[in-house]
């Protein structure tokens, strides 16, 4: 379960409010941290309806592929079991009594195979999301501000002193969105990102370091981004 504390002082100036250059390279930096790290683990938390789904995995950031086990809070079993996707591609493998983490060596059968959809899955869209939080080069720092990226505040999450601040979309481009919020530390690491979804009133939350870095094993019909 991940907490909050506050850590601004008396000099910190309240957000909102742009960011400083330094946040602000540190905002260009952070997608490129994670490529640079080429996979993470993390914890996806997708809101719906009909009750919340949790991915617990990780992600190759280089071959764009992610790789963990689904549970679902408030829904039936056939929620819960292995997922493995790609920006066109989800599999899932159900299991009822499904691990709290995935096996490195994935099963060889019992998959079932879709596309990723596009629009109106609270699930596709988050998985997507997920794959898109790496870019193989800084964003530019001086365009940030320009387009809108906001300081909102300062704390601690699990631990590691952050900064929350609107960047990038979260879609696969450098477009600023003020419906996605990224907690980023000194170095430029990102460790929470929230990002609102058409599809549903609450925002899917990824993240990172939730448990130990499990390498992504091959995906069989995965083709990695050019």
């Amino acid at each position: 379960m991940s907490t909050f504390a506050l850590l601004g002082t008396g000099d910190d100036p309240t957000g909102p409010r742009p960011p400083t250059t330094d946040e602000a390279n540190r905002l260009a930096l952070t997608r490129f941290r994670n490529y640079e790290a080429g996979g993470r683990a993390l914890t996806i938390t997708v809101p719906g309806t009909a009750g919340r789904l949790t991915v617990t995995g990780s992600v190759d950031f280089r071959t764009r592929t992610g790789y963990g086990v689904l549970h679902g809070t408030g829904r039936d079993s056939s929620t819960t079991g292995l997922i493995q996707w790609t920006p066109t591609t989800v599999r899932v493998l159900p299991m009822p009594d499904a691990p709290a983490t995935a096996p490195a060596t994935p099963p060889a059968s019992g998959w079932s195979t879709r596309p990723l959809q596009t629009s109106g899955s609270s699930l596709d869209t988050s998985l997507a999301i997920a794959l898109n939080l790496a870019a193989d080069r800084p964003d530019n720092p001086q365009l940030l501000p320009q387009n809108g990226a906001t300081w909102l505040s300062r704390t601690t999450l699990n631990g590691h002193p952050t900064d929350v601040i609107t960047g990038p979309n979260a879609r696969g481009t450098t477009t600023t969105s003020d419906t996605v919020r990224y907690w980023i530390d000194p170095d430029g690491t990102m460790y929470r990102v929230q990002a609102a979804l058409a599809s549903d009133p609450q925002p899917v939350i990824v993240d990172f370091d939730t448990q130990p870095y499990a390498p992504v094993p091959p995906t069989p019909d995965a083709t990695p981004a050019p």
